[in-house]
């Protein structure tokens, strides 16, 4: 999401749609939420696999831990093709929302989904994790980073069917990724290379999509704020030793957010 600290006011919901690129996920979710022929694109030019076809493509799909009490992960793009292979695809404009744990966190949570009671582990389809950063966090200066398994002892891979792979947002260039990458960076369509991509960011950001783009920037913001209080209320509890209630009275929070509060606690 862009800027650290969002006002709620319209005109600055209004300045930070405008700023905001397919580097910023919610935009990137929406404009891929559905959209095939995007999602086609994109997976092509990364895996360098002409023969992918997308069957289904969903933004903003959360995954909830087996484990009670486990860390839930909400996923930019979680795509399926006619094979059966699944891709979960996430951008990241700083280096530590990629962590290389994190894309094993998150290749465990895709793999542990695919398989039904009964079926053979044999079953279980082929899993792609590709993380799109606005930065190169490897720093070779390459446009992609493919990681896969294999033996230590012998020249051979470990064929599991996992696969990771990193996108390096900042290659510029004159190649299929560069262009990919040139137009993750732009902040409005007329600039942008391939119109699969151009299509989804006009209608979000100028044209009837707009408004609903406004409203997920709200939203987050207001997420933010919830998020802020929530943290300050735990502070004063641990190191005051307060109550939930004592240390809202103490911070002034108003009452619509307590119940509120009270839930996230």
């Amino acid at each position: 999401m862009a800027g650290e600290e969002i006002g709620q006011d319209t005109r600055t919901v209004e300045q930070i749609v405008d700023g905001m690129s397919l580097f910023d996920d919610d935009l990137m979710s929406m404009v891929f939420d559905g959209n095939i022929e995007a999602t086609e694109l994109l997976l092509k030019i990364i895996l360098k696999k002409d023969g992918i076809q997308v069957t289904s493509v969903v933004g903003q799909r959360e995954l909830q831990s087996p484990v009670v009490g486990g860390r839930d992960i909400r996923l930019d793009i979680l795509a399926k093709d006619s094979t059966g292979k699944h891709y979960n695809v996430e951008v990241q404009k700083k280096p530590e929302g990629a962590h290389i744990r994190r894309a094993r966190f998150n290749s465990s949570m895709l793999d542990s989904r695919m398989l039904k009671a009964g079926q053979e582990f044999s079953e279980l389809q082929d899993s792609y994790m590709v993380f799109i950063t606005q930065t190169d966090i490897f720093g070779h200066g390459i446009p992609i980073y493919t990681i896969n398994r294999h033996f230590e002892e012998i020249d051979d891979i470990f064929d599991d069917g996992s696969h990771i792979v990193y996108v390096n947002g900042n290659y510029k260039g004159d190649d299929t990724v560069g262009r990919l990458m040139h137009d993750f960076g732009c902040k409005e369509s007329k600039d942008m290379y391939y119109s699969e991509l151009a299509k989804g960011v006009r209608h979000f950001k100028e044209e009837g999509g707009r408004k609903r783009m406004c409203e997920a920037v709200e939203k987050y913001a207001e997420n933010v704020r919830l998020n802020s209080l929530l943290e300050s209320i735990r502070n004063l509890m641990a190191n005051m030793k307060l109550g939930a209630e004592q240390a809202m009275n103490v911070l002034g929070i108003e009452e619509q957010d307590r119940e509120i509060l009270q839930k996230r606690l």
